[in-house]
C-alpha cells in the first residue's frame, strides 16, 4: 500500500516468487483504476490499483508497512475483494496496538513482526 509499503511488499514479492500489485493515492496510477475511498481520523482519502492488477484471480498476501486504526488496509482489502483477489491476511512491519487497526480488519489474519502499545 502506497510508497512504504512498496519497500516491504517488494522484496516480499521477490522472495515469494510471485507479483506485485500496488496501492496508490489518486492520479500515481496510469491506466484504468478502481477507487476506494475511506475515512482517516483527521479526513478522508483514497486508494486506487489496476483494474487488471490482479486478472480476477489469485492468491492475495495484503503487505504495509504499519497498522494503525486500519482504514488503509480496509480499503485495500475492499479493493482486492473488487477486482476478484483471494485474500488469505495481511503482513505488517509494526502494529499500534491501542489503535485496535486489526479489529477493524477481522476476520482476516493479520501478522506483524513488531507490536506498540
Amino acid at each position: 500500500i502506497e510508497s512504504r509499503g512498496f519497500i516491504v511488499g517488494a522484496p516480499v514479492a521477490y522472495r515469494l516468487g510471485v507479483g506485485l500489485a500496488i496501492a496508490r493515492k489518486p492520479g500515481k496510477l496510469p491506466f484504468h483504476t478502481y477507487d476506494q475511498s475511506y475515512d482517516l481520523e483527521y479526513g478522508s482519502a483514497t486508494l486506487q490499483m489496476h483494474q487488471d492488477a490482479l486478472a480476477g484471480k489469485g492468491r492475495v498476501l495484503l503487505v504495509d508497512d504499519l497498522l494503525a486504526t486500519g482504514g488503509t488496509a480496509a480499503a485495500a482489502i475492499h479493493l482486492v475483494a473488487k477486482l476478484g483477489g483471494n485474500l488469505i491476511g495481511c503482513a505488517f512491519v509494526v502494529e499500534l496496538d491501542a489503535l485496535k487497526g486489526r479489529d477493524r480488519l477481522a476476520p482476516v489474519t493479520c501478522f506483524s513482526l513488531i507490536h506498540y502499545d
